[in-house]
């Protein structure tokens, strides 16, 4: 049905190998953390992008790489379309730990000024301004500690709840080759704006410059309006995105003309 380019085959054959073995440790060892986490390691930049957190989330990006993938390498070759989506992926990364760690680091203040001074004044104002939506599950120990400042068991329990809350946000591991899969789209809609898509839903004909510029508004849009429960990075598919624009101008004004 598809008639796969070496690269597109081998990169399909690495992600779905490495989903059949991968367990829970081996994600939080190898998915990317936040920057302020004790996981991170520079390395998840690049081996977060052959894992996946489930069936469905490898299938969508694979995909996308078998649709995409081989018009790009055969118009660049094994060698460029390698870097390419190495590239992307890898910036995919950069911008998301970016944005991450700027939405994070207010919360790391306030987990680090509450440490250094626990009271239930301090700890009612974490979860009215950093954590409204588990308010209501800590009410009632709040109520608790208010009437018992002085309480070991009552400040050693909220220091607990709040490092509780803080490592399951900033442990929680980016993984997926989504990054690099839309840059791979920006780059066949750059380099093919005119060809026609199928879609299946609704099931219309799309040009790939009008479908590029749909997914980066909805990404773009859902980057910034979602709710933090969908569970999607949605910034790495906008770093994806914008790195294969950045780096296909530039490898166009490397071009020589000749008159």
């Amino acid at each position: 049905m598809f008639a796969l380019t070496p690269v597109v085959r081998a990169l399909l054959l690495i992600n779905v190998l490495v989903y059949f073995v991968t367990n829970e440790q081996i994600i939080e060892q190898f998915g990317l953390h936040s920057f302020l986490s004790d996981l991170f390691n520079p390395t998840q930049f690049l081996t977060h992008m052959f894992l996946h957190g489930g069936f469905m989330h490898l299938l969508s990006n694979m995909i996308g790489l078998i649709v995409f993938g081989p018009m790009l390498e055969r118009t660049w070759g094994p060698k460029r379309f390698t870097f390419f989506y190495l590239f992307c992926g890898i910036g995919a990364a950069l911008l998301f730990s970016g944005v991450n760690y700027y939405e994070m680091i207010d919360v790391y203040e306030a987990v680090r000024d509450y440490r250094a001074e626990p009271t239930p004044e301090k700890f009612l104002g974490f979860f009215t301004t950093q954590a409204s939506s588990l308010y209501d599950q800590v009410a009632g120990f709040i109520e608790q500690y208010e009437q018992q400042p002085n309480n070991p068991r009552f400040v050693e329990g909220s220091l607990q709840i709040i490092n509780r809350y803080y490592l399951n946000q900033v442990d929680q591991p980016m993984v997926g080759a989504s990054g690099a899969i839309f840059g791979v789209i920006m780059g066949f809609g750059l380099l093919f704006p005119n060809t026609e898509l199928f879609l299946l839903f609704p099931p219309i004909p799309i040009k790939a410059k009008y479908l590029v510029i749909f997914y980066g508004a909805y990404e773009l849009y859902s980057g910034v309006y979602r709710a933090q429960a969908d569970n999607i990075a949605h910034f790495a598919h906008i770093g994806g995105m914008l790195f294969a624009f950045i780096l296909i101008k530039y490898w166009g004004s490397q071009r020589k003309t000749f008159y």
